[in-house]
């Protein structure tokens, strides 16, 4: 059963039991707009307690808020009484409410395009504050007074640039004076709840035009004010002749897939971020230099994700990605096991593509990337780092005792093994007693 079947089941069951019941918000905007809602949500005229006593095994967390989530079929759908909201003290969620009618439900939601009802049956939509016209011109516009909608949850603003990124709408232009008006009020919000937004937004596909509504709007100031300082960063021409460091990054950030995961597409943002603070003019050379903006780029972009509550996961993978985005120029001259060693750290896929970017949206150089794309076709027969010749015990066996030497002779000895002078654990051990 799929998540639409079981959630129209649902709707059945409050109908035959005299209420309404209307599919609400996103998944009607969705199938609006041709996509396949994940989930679907219900608004009824039903009480909390008259949809446990239907559904008497739901989880009523939501209760005090008219929500009840049933499970029904393996999905979760949230039931909602049509209700309207008390004041918003915390910026967050409302006092209290009040359960009310369809039409002054639909008054209460943030954005037109989410303000629509449909009915299970009939397919039907239900429109009372004009979001079928704005799914049909493009436009992301608030409910009502715009002020109001951001004031109640101030979590909206990113939203509203999250909704237009993803859907590539227009925000009406009351609702985006509105936005940069209070764009201050986002300090309310905490970093988890930005983080999440911004993470839609960043992974979107259009997400350079989202990152220049964040600046614009004056809300990337608010969480991640260190981007605007890339803004008019000036770029030796010779080797970035599309102009400053934030075109370099918003141009990037386009060339990346549709499908780019998270990890990447935040390195691609901050790839760069140290080059404002690191940047120099070589009189004598007559060129701008940004020398170590990779390792403090590296130590920024952990402070960054640290600040927004990133899982330390993604925290180590990015800022090891930028940390190593300027070592793609020197691959060619390495020896074949630093080489090795360089393609063998986990995230070298993501480096790549970062790699391919930078040099596309710049100088065009590619004997990097091309070099490296042969020396994994070369390599793709056998692992990258394999299993060790000799180990400690070896060692112990010739009469060391375990210490800092040790690790040097085993290190030295893979790099033997790695560029292809040790082949078996005969030349090895011969090897290591020569080294003795």
């Amino acid at each position: 059963m799929t998540p639409r079947q079981s959630a129209t089941e649902l709707a059945r069951q409050l109908r035959e039991a005299g209420h309404v019941a209307y599919f609400a918000g996103g998944c009607v905007r969705d199938q609006f707009l041709g996509h396949e809602p994940k989930d679907f949500d219900i608004a009824t005229s039903a009480t909390p307690s008259e949809v446990l006593a239907l559904f008497p095994k739901a989880n009523e967390v939501g209760a005090h808020f008219g929500v009840i989530i049933v499970r029904h079929e393996g999905h979760h759908t949230e039931i909602a009484t049509f209700r309207t909201d008390g004041s918003y003290k915390d910026g967050r969620r409302p006092e209290a409410v009040t359960f009310s009618t369809p039409e002054e439900d639909a008054q209460r939601r943030d954005f037109t395009i989410n303000g629509l009802f449909q009915d299970p049956d009939t397919g039907e939509i239900i429109d009372h504050v004009g979001g079928l016209a704005d799914l049909q011109a493009g436009v992301l516009r608030a409910i009502g007074d715009p002020v109001a909608r951001f004031t109640e949850d101030s979590l909206r603003l990113l939203r509203a640039i999250r909704f237009a990124t993803r859907f590539g709408f227009a925000i009406e232009p009351g609702t985006w004076q509105a936005i940069k008006d209070q764009a201050h009020l986002l300090a309310r919000i905490s970093p988890e709840r930005i983080r999440d937004e911004f993470s839609r937004i960043i992974t979107c596909p259009n997400r350079a035009n989202g990152l220049d509504q964040l600046v614009d709007s004056g809300l990337i100031e608010q969480f991640m004010p260190e981007v605007l300082a890339l803004i008019g960063c000036e770029q030796p021409p010779e080797w970035h002749p599309e102009g400053d460091v934030y075109v370099h990054t918003r141009i990037m950030l386009g060339m990346i897939g549709p499908d780019a995961p998270l990890e990447l597409c935040l390195a691609v943002l901050l790839h760069d971020i140290a080059k404002p603070p690191t940047q120099t003019f070589d009189e004598e050379a007559g060129r701008i230099r940004f020398n170590g903006h990779d390792a403090l780029g590296a130590t920024m972009s952990e402070e960054i994700l640290r600040r927004l509550k990133y899982p330390n996961h993604v925290i180590e993978e990015v800022a090891f990605m930028v940390s190593r985005h300027m070592q793609f120029m020197n691959v060619q001259q390495m020896r074949t096991a630093k080489v090795k060693r360089f393609m063998s750290a986990p995230t070298f896929p993501l480096e790549l593509e970062l790699h391919r970017v930078d040099c596309a949206s710049s100088n065009g150089f590619t004997d990097n990337l091309e070099f490296l794309i042969e020396r994994r076709e070369e390599f793709a027969a056998e692992p990258l780092i394999p299993p060790p010749l000799i180990t400690g015990g070896d060692l112990i066996n010739e009469g060391l005792t375990p210490g800092p030497r040790f690790k040097v002779i085993l290190e030295a000895a893979q790099t033997e093994q790695l560029e292809g002078r040790l082949i078996d654990r005969e030349q090895a051990l011969a090897w290591l007693k020569a080294q003795l």
